[in-house]
């Protein structure tokens, strides 16, 4: 089923993943765990909700940037935090359908509800433990890129 599901979701090409991440460490798990994915992916790292908008809207040296199959959000960034970025996608008729992982440290209830209120597609806290973070990682990819029908690109 993996393998179909590989092949047939995006024909030709491999699974863009906007990471929005400003822990070098986390950014470079995720693509560690990515390498080894099912789906091959294209994994694109900001480190700011400044940037990532950017990185979105094609702006400030992004111009070739694609659009991305999957978001995964850390909500503490600098310049501009998670849930003001989330709010920022999710009102942009042009980038509301991307699905939206929040993938934080934070267990926080009202960084949750909040999520959920800006159009949040998942709510994910990191575990903290490496291997059960690269199964959350595993889970997210194989949702998200295997199994839900995502939208079409423009």
């Amino acid at each position: 089923m993996a393998d179909s599901a590989a092949r047939t979701w995006r024909p030709g090409r491999p699974a863009h993943i906007l990471l929005v991440e400003d822990s070098p460490t986390d950014a470079m798990m995720v693509r560690e765990i990515l390498a080894q994915a099912t789906v091959p992916s294209a994994l694109h790292v900001v480190e700011d909700g400044l940037e990532a908008l950017a990185f979105l809207r094609k702006e400030n040296g992004y111009g070739d940037a694609p659009r991305p199959d999957l978001i995964l959000l850390d909500l503490k960034l600098p310049r501009k935090n998670g849930q003001e970025v989330l709010a920022e996608i999710k009102s942009d008729e042009r980038l509301r359908t991307i699905p939206v992982v929040v993938l934080t440290s934070s267990h926080e209830q009202s960084d949750v509800l909040d999520a959920y209120r800006h159009y949040a597609n998942s709510y994910v806290t990191k575990p903290v433990d490496y291997a059960r973070f690269a199964e959350a990682v595993r889970l997210i990819e194989r949702f998200w890129l295997e199994l839900a029908t995502l939208a079409e690109r423009d």
